[in-house]
C-alpha cells in the first residue's frame, strides 16, 4: 500500500516529466544501459479533456475549456504499470512519460533516475520560469493615484 510521501512524490515527477522536452527524454532514455524492456499496455491515444477554473482563483468553478490530451501506459520488464499523460498530441512522448514512470517505480533505479533525469529538467524548467517572469517585471508598470487636497 502507498502512502502519502509515495504517492505525492510520484505526482511530482509525472508532472516534472510531463512538462519536459520530447528530446530531453529521449536523451534520458538512450543514455540509459542496458535500455530498458517495456511492454505497451493501452498505446497512446488522443483525446479531450475540460479544464476548469475558479474566478478569482478562488471563487466558484467554471469550465474553461477543453484540452488535448495524450495517455499511455506501459508495463516494465519487472512487472510496474507507468502511465504517461500529456498536453498535445505527441504520442512517443506519452510513452516516454509512462516508460519513466515504471522505471522511477524500482527502488534500484529510482534515486539514480531522480538525479539524472528529474531533478536537471526540474532546475532547467525553474530557470526557464525564472527568465520569463523577470523579463515581464522588467515591464510592469506602477500605478498610483494621487489624492489632491482641498
Amino acid at each position: 500500500m502507498k502512502n502519502d510521501r509515495d504517492i505525492a512524490a510520484r505526482q511530482r515527477r509525472l508532472a516534472v516529466l510531463a512538462r519536459a522536452g520530447r528530446d530531453q527524454l529521449e536523451d534520458a532514455l538512450a543514455r540509459m544501459e542496458p535500455a530498458p524492456r517495456y511492454d505497451v499496455v493501452k498505446p497512446a491515444e488522443t483525446g479531450l479533456v475540460m479544464v476548469r477554473g475558479r474566478a478569482g482563483g478562488t471563487g466558484g468553478q467554471f469550465n474553461l475549456g477543453e484540452m488535448t490530451v495524450t495517455r499511455c501506459v506501459v508495463r516494465s520488464a519487472e512487472g510496474a504499470l507507468g502511465v504517461g499523460y500529456v498536453a498535445g498530441r505527441d504520442r512517443r512522448k506519452a510513452e516516454l512519460v509512462a516508460v519513466f514512470d515504471a522505471l522511477l517505480q524500482d527502488p534500484a533505479r529510482a534515486a539514480d533516475l531522480e538525479s539524472d533525469v528529474i531533478a536537471p529538467t526540474e532546475r532547467r524548467r525553474a530557470a526557464e520560469r525564472a527568465d520569463v517572469l523577470a523579463r515581464a517585471a522588467a515591464t510592469r508598470v506602477d500605478f498610483f493615484t494621487v489624492v489632491r487636497g482641498e
